[in-house]
């Protein structure tokens, strides 16, 4: 069956938008283009009702009342109302946080903004295949831990972190537990509840919403979870994230939840693991010397992390331009630093500058997959061919023999 190309497996940096979701959020463009804050007039209260809605929305989605949602401009933003505020509001309980080398920069570099503040970070480590032991994490809590952050899946290898557990031994200690679950939500069923989180940052364009909106969301009850401010002008979102709301944007986002909530109750989820494991099953069949990056048993269904021992990944992205997909180390031109994910589970340095990261979506087709596997055992045996590094006696550098510094830049 003919394709068109080029074909999109890059869904860990971005989803399409959803048409169904651009549908709901056109009239708030034109028709009820109202501030939602304007509360004096019909507009304003279309646009607030709109604003409302949403969170009901987002709400359903991970188990949380609406009044526990706050707007942001996505993930990172909401990242950081987590992490500084939190922090900064309970420094007179204690000035040490705990999150996981396998961290997005969004949280590990707020993390370090702590450091320069006083505060004192531990960075666990996790196990071959990206996971945290928990163990690990019991040994450092101490008197003065006050913030744990775990991201609920990876970015770059899928691992998916053990929430539940994590959220009863934080509830059990009285340290606030914070989960960034931008790659997550949408894709495996979340429940702020069950899990005893009491914060967890989203981001709309990871779910098939528009890009430039999230939302963060923050436990209510006794007692009410506290966080001081990052920004400050109006006062808007409980005095956390002042700025007038973008209406379209968070319709879209609530639709987007919405649609995402429906799939969770279908066949939807296992069918992007069937396609991603068909990607798995053809690569290994038609190509030798392949291997997945983490843990297959605990992985979002749509991640398949590869590493093609012998190509560089980024000739492999040249080489196969048709397909949208992702290296799986964090190098610049520059530095060659390999990813930083992928260090922590212990790759070696050929494996991870040979790391590729494909993300299926929701609108991908099993056709598409199979031109990608077919398209791969041309592309690999040919770069192999032409790559020196695979005949290091023969005037080649072995990857392996090379010491990278310690930074995980």
């Amino acid at each position: 069956m003919a394709v068109a190309l080029p074909i999109y497996l890059d869904n860990h940096a971005t989803t399409p938008c959803d048409p169904r979701v651009l549908e709901a959020m056109v009239p708030y463009f034109t028709e009820h283009f109202g501030n939602a804050a304007s509360r004096s007039h019909a507009f304003g209260y279309r646009a607030n009702a709109a604003v409302e809605k949403a969170r009901t929305q987002l709400g359903q989605l991970v188990g949380a009342d609406p009044k526990e949602i706050l707007w942001t401009s996505g993930a990172t933003e909401s990242n950081n109302i987590a992490l500084l505020g939190t922090a900064r509001a309970r420094r007179k309980r204690g000035t040490h946080v705990i999150t996981v080398a396998t961290e997005h920069k969004a949280v590990l570099d707020p993390c370090s903004q702590l450091e320069k503040e006083g505060f004192r970070v531990t960075r666990l480590p996790v196990d071959a295949g990206g996971r945290i032991r928990l163990e690990d994490l019991e040994d450092e809590i101490g008197p003065d831990t006050i913030l744990v952050s775990v991201m609920a899946a990876n970015n770059e290898i899928g691992t998916l972190q053990p929430l539940a557990e994590i959220g009863h031994l934080c509830r059990e200690r009285g340290v606030v537990f914070h989960t960034d679950a931008a790659q997550a939500t949408g894709k495996i069923p979340l429940d702020v509840q069950e899990m005893h989180i009491d914060l967890m940052s989203l981001s709309g364009h990871k779910f098939y919403g528009p890009k430039g909106i999230g939302a963060l969301y923050v436990r209510r009850g006794r007692p009410w979870l506290k966080l001081d401010p990052v920004m400050y002008g109006g006062g808007h979102e409980r005095g956390l994230r002042s700025g007038t709301l973008p209406v379209p944007l968070i319709v879209g986002m609530g639709h987007a939840a919405a649609l995402c909530a429906e799939e969770i109750d279908s066949n939807a989820l296992q069918e992007l693991a069937r396609l991603r494991d068909r990607l798995w099953a053809g690569i290994r069949e038609r190509i030798t010397d392949v291997a997945v990056n983490g843990t297959m048993d605990h992985r979002l269904p749509n991640n398949l992390n590869v590493s093609f021992h012998g190509v560089e990944a980024e000739a492999l992205m040249m080489a196969i331009r048709e397909v949208a997909c992702s290296s799986g180390s964090a190098c610049t031109s520059a530095t060659l630093e390999p990813s930083h994910v992928l260090r922590a589970l212990g790759v070696d340095g050929e494996a991870t500058h040979t790391a590729v990261r494909f993300g299926v979506g929701r609108f991908n087709t099993e056709a598409e997959i199979d031109w990608v596997v077919n398209h791969l055992a041309e592309k690999v045996p040919m770069l192999r061919a032409m790559n020196p590094l695979n005949e290091p006696g023969e005037g080649g550098t072995d990857l392996r023999t090379i010491r990278w510094s310690d930074s995980l830049s």
